[in-house]
């Protein structure tokens, strides 16, 4: 790929981004995403044939400019559970208000549009993956609750994780981040560890 092709990739990216962080809740349509880049529509095309493609691609964008392994080496270098379950709760929880917009974007769109529904899919198992994680860690440590197997407790930090929660938290009831971190990390442990 030349690098005309990586900037012109890079402008569409940026344009999706932009879009789908400034108006959250809007679909952001593939012309309106053109127009924006300064390309046409038959180069976004080349580029990204669906919008399902671009959705998923303008997250995975945002995860490199973030730097999100670097984010998440704590909790891969953790070598206790409840180190690697506090700092994943850590990097997932100060991640969120940096993608809110787009994610807000795609949570709203995902009732009525598959494009955008495959991408918040896409997202969503990534961070079960590292709800996973932890609670295998918890486990190999024999500190996990035996009112939950692996899979049930995953299931529920992955539902304490959610945006939405966070969402309610912070936004709606005015918490701090630091005070939205914490309750977190109590939360977790008070209920999945043993």
């Amino acid at each position: 790929m030349s690098s005309d092709n990586e900037s012109t990739r890079i402008r569409i990216l940026k344009a999706s981004w932009n879009l789908l962080d400034s108006n959250p809740g809007v679909a952001a349509r593939m012309s309106d995403i053109a127009k924006k880049a300064g390309v046409s529509r038959q180069a976004l095309y080349l580029h990204f044939p669906n919008r399902t493609e671009l959705f998923i691609a303008t997250t995975k964008f945002q995860d490199e400019v973030f730097c999100v392994q670097e984010m998440l080496t704590a909790s891969r270098e953790a070598t206790r559970g409840v180190e690697r379950l506090e700092a994943f709760i850590d990097a997932w929880g100060s991640y969120i208000p940096r993608i809110f917009g787009v994610a807000k974007t795609l949570m709203v769109m995902k009732e009525t549009d598959a494009d955008a529904a495959l991408a918040w899919e896409d997202r969503m198992r990534d961070v079960r993956e590292g709800c996973a994680a932890a609670v295998a860690a918890l486990e190999g440590d024999g500190h996990l609750s035996p009112a939950y197997d692996p899979e049930r407790a995953t299931d529920f930090l992955w539902m304490l994780l959610s945006i939405a929660n966070w969402e309610h938290l912070t936004k709606t009831s005015g918490w701090s981040q630091e005070d939205y971190l914490t309750a977190m990390k109590d939360t977790a442990q008070q209920i999945l560890m043993a």
